[in-house]
C-alpha cells in the first residue's frame, strides 16, 4: 500500500519582470539538492496551503507579500505543490534568507535555459525540473 502524496506550498514571487527563486542547500539528504527552486515548504496537519506559504515565507527569507494569489495545483504520486504568487515589494536587500544557499531574481531567459547564476556558488545552477516546468505555466500565463 503506498503511502498517500505529501503537500506542499509553494509561491512565485515576481519583481518587474524577474522571479525570486531559492538556490537549495547542496546536501545529498534533500529533495533536489544544490538547485533553484521556490521559496515554500510543507504543508503542517490543520494548516491550509496559505497559511502554510505565509509561515513558510516568513522562516526562509522574513517577508510575505500583501497578496499572494493562488496559481494552480500541480500533483504527482509523491507530491502535490499547490502553487501562490504574489508581488515582491521590497528589494532582494532586505530580505533575510533563512534558509538555502543563495536567493536570486532571474529571469524568464534563465528559466526557459533551465539554469541561472549564484552568486554565492559562483557558477550556473540548474533549475529544479518540477519548478521550471511550474514557471513556464506561470510566464504563458
Amino acid at each position: 500500500m503506498s503511502k498517500p502524496a505529501r503537500e506542499v506550498a509553494i509561491a512565485i514571487l515576481y519583481q518587474s519582470d524577474k522571479i525570486l527563486l531559492q538556490l537549495r542547500d547542496d546536501i545529498p539528504t534533500i529533495v533536489y539538492p544544490g538547485v533553484w527552486g521556490m521559496f515554500g515548504g510543507h504543508i503542517e496537519p490543520m494548516e491550509t496551503p496559505l497559511e502554510t506559504m505565509k509561515r513558510e515565507l516568513l522562516e526562509e527569507i522574513g517577508y510575505v507579500p500583501t497578496c499572494l494569489y493562488e496559481f494552480g495545483t500541480y500533483g504527482t504520486e509523491e507530491v502535490v505543490r499547490h502553487v501562490f504568487h504574489g508581488p515582491l515589494e521590497v528589494g532582494l536587500e532586505q530580505l533575510i534568507l533563512g534558509e538555502g544557499w543563495d536567493m536570486e531574481l532571474v529571469s524568464r531567459g534563465d528559466i526557459i535555459a533551465g539554469q541561472a547564476y549564484s552568486k554565492q556558488a559562483g557558477m550556473l545552477k540548474a533549475i529544479g525540473e518540477p519548478h521550471r516546468l511550474i514557471l513556464l505555466d506561470f510566464l504563458q500565463a
